[in-house]
């Protein structure tokens, strides 16, 4: 007797709701028949099943209550899971082409017979060249200064611990 009341009832909720939530529900309720009709003990949602009710839980705010298969707080982690796997894949997918060995050499070249140039100037001339990469890149595959330095010149990059500072080193005052 229960179980008719309860068919009642739904009919008459379902007349009062509108057109596009009844066909939610029904391609809900046709998805959840379709997984039941695999003749597992326990029905098994793939890949797709997730898919459509991750989707679904997006597009219609009445999913939860025509779902019978599995806890609605399983197609919200499927959902969490599904946007992680996409920032994932995303991520990977970073990054500029690779630069050909020969701007890498001319990059070099040009900064070591030119020192006194940064990144910006010799983008700028690579540019003038018809050579089409980013600042970054060109900083990145510079020389740089302590590179620059030749072995035999006995000049350090790095003052020792044990040398002296030019300037001489005071207490600090504080006027209050």
């Amino acid at each position: 007797m229960a179980k008719w009341l309860a068919i009642i009832a739904r009919t008459l909720r379902s007349l009062m709701r509108n057109r596009r939530d009844l066909a939610f529900e029904n391609l809900a309720l046709c998805q959840q028949i379709a997984v039941l009709k695999h003749r597992h003990p326990r029905p098994r949602l793939g890949d797709t099943d997730r898919l459509f009710w991750a989707l679904l839980s997006t597009v219609w705010s009445g999913w939860r209550e025509s779902l019978l298969i599995v806890k609605p707080d399983m197609v919200v982690r499927w959902q969490r899971r599904r946007f992680r796997y996409f920032w994932c894949w995303k991520s990977r997918h970073c990054g500029g082409p690779k630069i050909d060995p020969e701007i890498r050499t001319l990059i070099r070249r040009m900064c070591g017979s030119n020192p006194l140039w940064g990144a910006p100037r010799i983008h700028g001339e690579l540019l003038k060249l018809g050579i089409a990469v980013s600042e970054a890149t060109v900083s990145r595959y510079m020389v740089h200064p302590v590179d620059r330095l030749p072995a035999a010149s006995g000049i350090t990059p790095h003052p020792t611990a044990t040398g002296h500072s030019a300037l001489p080193v005071s207490p600090r005052i504080l006027f209050r």
